[in-house]
């Protein structure tokens, strides 16, 4: 009981990362329409977010380690809240751009970070519930977050969407400041031999898989909107109803995940890659179908976040020596996916918007090989990241 207002205050703060990093989806045309640009330009804030949280990850845990954890996520937070503000005034898609890179920097750091902290208060049987919960603010913000915001965002426009979403970064701001513990500092960050961490083979497969999991996510996610306006033939005030859908499909898989994880990582991964290929290769045949579109799309954003809770906790067990660094990586990792899937999609857009989701099955493809692959390595027992 005593680490469930810690957990909540991490998971406040997932929400509104959450929020920031998925609600510029929602509102991609209206974007596109408010600052004159084609919807795959647009698409390219979405991209340019995944590559500042990838590069910003490392560089900003390795520069906050001289801090207590509290202290470097407070830090975080406040940057969260300057970068949406700025966004809200943004006047052009550059400084727009820029806003977003700024936004980024925190995400990676504070779901690292955060990661460690959330496994650090419960036991090891428990670690991987706990970075769930963390990650649960995460798909309510999709579930509750996403949906609200877009359909304000589209009533009153868009930059109404980063005013609310920095609202939520300043409520964030007082959860952490009132509930998260005080963590004494580890010992001064040994920057060398933690980039030498990272270049482990067990390490490095594992940060591969979550870049193709999450490319297979973000190829269609990207563009979420205008499949479903275009090939689904949904109004645009109906996009935010399906957004639900997807959120509840995200924040059941994560608890999936996070329950199955314990039990057996791999089997976790190789039953939810392989639930995300074949919704993804179901999807165009069923397209023309509303309710059957529904249902493949909550399937597919279950099995999607599924993924999440195992590759965290993958993550840091196989690298336990330097865990704050390599989970800060992987959700880099994860963004990178992010940023490589938008293109593939964008690229499959231009043919067709059916070819989208087969092109994320084909990545998810590559994913499940990946998993295979890491069968045969030998690791060491799973040790716990306290």
């Amino acid at each position: 009981m005593k680490a469930f207002f810690p957990l909540l205050a991490l998971a406040t703060g997932a929400f509104a990362i959450g929020a920031t990093e998925f609600t510029p989806m929602g509102l991609l045309p209206n974007i596109a329409s408010g600052l004159d640009i084609s919807i795959t330009t647009a698409g390219g804030l979405i991209t340019g977010y995944a590559v500042g949280v990838m590069v910003g990850a490392p560089i900003m845990t390795l520069g906050l380690g001289r801090l207590t954890k509290r202290h470097a996520l407070v830090f975080l937070l406040l940057l969260f809240i300057a970068g949406n503000l700025f966004a809200s005034q943004a006047d052009s898609y550059w400084s727009l751009m820029m806003a977003r890179l700024i936004t980024s920097l925190n995400h990676g750091a504070f779901f690292g970070i955060g990661s460690v902290v959330a496994a650090s208060l419960v036991e090891k049987h428990k670690q991987a519930s706990a970075v769930a919960a963390m990650f649960m603010g995460l798909t309510i913000a999709n579930l509750v977050g996403v949906p609200l915001i877009t359909w304000m965002g589209q009533q009153y426009g868009w930059r109404l969407a980063f005013i609310l979403i920095s609202g939520l970064g300043f409520v964030t701001l007082i959860g952490l400041m009132l509930f998260l513990p005080v963590i004494p500092k580890g010992n001064k960050p040994n920057i060398k031999y933690e980039l030498k961490v990272l270049t482990r083979l067990p390490v490095m497969l594992a940060l591969l898989t979550t870049v193709f999991g999450a490319s297979a996510l973000f190829a269609l996610y990207t563009y979420i909107a205008p499949f479903l306006i275009n090939i689904v033939h949904i109004s645009e005030g109906d996009v935010a109803i399906i957004l639900v859908v997807i959120g509840l499909g995200f924040t059941v898989g994560n608890y999936l995940g996070g329950k199955l994880s314990a039990n057996g990582i791999e089997r976790t991964l190789v039953i939810f890659f392989t639930l995300l290929i074949l919704s993804m290769l179901v999807l165009p045949l069923v397209s023309n179908n509303l309710y059957l579109t529904v249902i493949t799309l909550f399937i597919w954003s279950l099995a999607s976040f599924a993924l999440v809770p195992p590759l965290q906790i993958k993550t840091m067990q196989i690298a336990h020596d330097a865990p704050s660094l390599v989970s800060s990586v992987n959700i880099g990792a994860f963004n990178l996916g992010n940023a490589i899937g938008a293109v593939i999609g964008g690229i499959a857009l231009k043919y067709s918007y059916n070819i989208v989701p087969l092109s994320a099955a084909l990545v998810g493809i590559i994913g499940l090989l990946l998993v295979f692959s890491q069968f045969k390595i030998k690791r060491e027992p799973e040790k716990s990241i306290a």
